[in-house]
């Protein structure tokens, strides 16, 4: 038997190694400068430790920090390296778990009676960087269970022994660096000097498992990087994070409001706001009606029956709202926690013939899903939201189709609200918990491989996430980036077999028989609610002009002029441009920069020469003078820019 193996690289050259070689080996093979980057290896496409052996033939991936899996390694390590400095300054101390999240780590701790402060971050971060100085190696062991629940028993660590209840013997493994042995999956990177900077960030608790009857533990947030430079960027873009932060600006710009007694979670539009959504609803509205779309409305309950048909219930009750009880014995309603079990009511209404299909029902329609207190956040994570929802239903021909169409729509939706730059990541089942999804596997094949083929027509940039589809069928979400690099996800189509089936939807085919149709979910928005909130942090408030709530202020020099200013404010309110008089007794001045603050786009002032010539002088805001309009001019030049944002409507 041979000694050699093959390595197929990324590039599709092959080179020969011997059995037991390590992928930092392989890197420094290929030059000493890769092998100081590299922080993991992907092997036959499972990350490993850049120290791991490889033993037989393989492709072989070598992971930077330039790579996403390669930030999650560094920042999986940054956290065992934090729970190390946790260990030496804070002893008999208990851990939870420490993953990467998208950008850093955190981990969960349990300080016993001590209260972490604020204040007592930066001496963490200090012991971090003196441990980082080390150059510990992450040392990866395979334990076996009874002697891994000896280790954390002798320790008293029963956050541990709960993991460490559902894993099997011979899957077991601890990783080791410096004094801290963790369990853990891995993989790791290197060696500890790879670390040279560090953030912790914030400070929050979190219900061990997420069960609110469990104890609370601390949870530490934080950040490293590389390089010195990486960090002092990246609190620079904190800083601009905060002042775009969505629950600032939308106080700031009177756009909605919050209430305990209303509830935790349920927004308030306030007048602007209201506006604003309401500009949404009407684009998207006037969009969907030259798709062939009918917009239906359904109510904000429904029997507990109709989840339970289409399987919402079973997989979200518990996150739903308590059933509503009537005085009628047995029965209950839910407040509704989706708009397609409605949908597929109005569908069988009547009967159906192949070619009524595709069959459009659209609804901006709100529902209600009890998020826990700690998870909600501003407008990003609410109790009750309003999706732009829509249900398609359409011959198993039509499917590819229809869900073109819909890549259309959403794509003139992110391009009409300045979103440049997305990723399509293809939602797949997880071939390794089949339990988790309805439906037989033919249906599924056929869901999943309409997705793939439509999006390849489409050209679109994707990359495919297993166990990422919805619990009825496989579906494509846009991830967007906004103007500070974040991700969100945005838009989301998805593929149904299985609700038409759960829901007994027919339509006579034209062998005359009775056919099931392929149900087409769609939210180019995804909810009203969190769209605002992202669009509002990547334009920092400064909407497009044709959705902004407040498009122009009035400014008269003088009382003298309000009534010139009026009649500026009828014409403009028949050419549909929104706007107010600033009427106060204050200097022009002092309402230009009021204007400014509130990010009004045009400030038209108006004096007695305006009055004198019928005209307005006019302010951009964010650029300054413009000059002097007629007022006609003036109408057709903001027409002309939102004609040209639209374009394509």
């Amino acid at each position: 038997m041979s000694d050699q193996i093959k390595i197929t690289l990324p590039d599709g050259s092959v080179r020969e190694y011997e059995k037991g070689t390590t992928g930092l080996q392989i890197a420094a093979s290929i030059s000493e400068g890769l092998a100081r980057n590299v922080l993991a290896a992907k092997v036959n496409g499972e990350v490993w430790d850049a120290t791991r052996a490889i033993h037989s033939d393989a492709n072989l991936q070598l992971l930077t920090w330039n790579d996403g899996e390669g930030k999650n390694t560094f920042w999986h390590s940054s956290a065992h390296l934090m729970a190390e400095a946790l260990e030496a300054l804070y002893p008999g101390i208990k851990f939870g778990i420490g993953p990467p999240i998208e950008t850093g780590f955190y981990y969960d701790v349990d300080f016993g009676d001590h209260k972490l402060e604020g204040e007592e971050l930066e001496k963490i971060e200090q012991k971090m960087i003196e441990l980082a100085k080390q150059k510990n190696e992450y040392i990866r062991k395979s334990v076996g269970k009874s002697d891994a629940i000896a280790y954390f028993r002798e320790k008293g660590d029963e956050y541990k022994l709960d993991l460490l209840e559902g894993l099997e013997d011979g899957s077991i493994t601890f990783y080791e660096q410096g004094s801290f042995v963790d369990l853990c999956r891995g993989p790791h990177i290197p060696n500890t000097g790879f670390i040279k900077a560090v953030k912790l960030t914030n400070i929050a608790g979190a219900y061990w498992r997420g069960d609110e009857k469990r104890k609370m533990l601390t949870r530490i947030y934080g950040v490293t990087f590389p390089k010195a430079q990486e960090l002092k960027d990246y609190l620079t873009l904190l800083e601009e994070a905060k002042k775009r932060d969505h629950r600032k600006l939308g106080r700031e710009l009177e756009l909605f409001t919050f209430s305990e007694k209303v509830g935790m979670g349920l927004p308030l539009w306030l007048p602007k706001g209201t506006l604003l959504r309401e500009r949404l609803v009407n684009f998207l509205k006037k969009a969907q009606d030259k798709s062939g779309y009918q917009q239906v409305i359904t109510p904000h309950i429904g029997h507990k029956a109709l989840y339970e048909t289409s399987g919402h219930y079973e997989k979200y009750g518990k996150d739903s709202f308590q059933p509503i009880t009537t005085p009628h014995e047995g029965e209950a309603f839910l407040l509704k926690p989706m708009n397609c079990p409605h949908h597929c009511e109005i569908y069988k209404h009547k009967p159906r013939s192949y070619k009524d299909l595709p069959i459009r029902y659209a609804e901006f329609g709100t529902v209600y899903r009890y998020e826990q207190s700690g998870e909600l956040h501003g407008l990003t994570r609410v109790r009750g939201f309003t999706q732009d929802d829509a249900h398609i239903f359409c011959r198993p021909d039509q499917v590819k189709e229809e869900f073109i169409k819909v890549i259309d729509l959403v794509l003139y939706v992110f391009k009409a609200l300045g979103f440049q730059d997305y990723t399509a990541q293809i939602s797949l089942r997880d071939p390794e918990n089949p339990s988790k999804y309805i439906g037989g596997d033919e249906a599924w094949n056929k869901a999943e491989a309409a997705i793939i083929e439509a999006a390849a027509e489409k050209g679109l940039d994707t990359v495919t996430e297993l166990g990422e589809a919805a619990f009825y069928g496989p579906k494509l979400d846009f991830m967007v980036k906004d103007a500070l690099g974040r991700k969100w996800q945005l838009g989301t189509i998805q593929v149904d077999y299985q609700l038409p089936d759960r829901f007994q939807l027919e339509y006579i085919g034209s062998d005359n028989q009775k056919h099931r149709p392929v149900m087409i979910h769609r939210a180019p928005f995804g909810s009203l609610e969190r769209f605002v909130a992202v669009l509002i942090e990547h334009c920092a408030g400064d909407f497009p002009l044709w959705l902004s709530p407040e498009q122009i202020n009035i400014l008269p020099i003088s009382e003298k002029y309000i009534a010139y200013a009026e009649e500026l404010k009828a014409l403009l309110d028949e050419a549909g441009i929104a706007g107010n008089i600033d009427n106060r007794d204050e200097k022009i001045g002092r309402k230009i920069r009021d204007a400014e603050v509130k990010k009004v786009p045009f400030m038209l002032i108006v004096g007695e020469k305006e009055q004198e010539e019928q005209k307005v002088s006019v302010r951009k805001h964010g650029q300054g003078d413009l000059g002097s309009f007629a007022i006609a001019d003036f109408i057709q030049y903001f027409q002309g820019i939102i004609s040209e944002s639209l374009s394509g409507q």
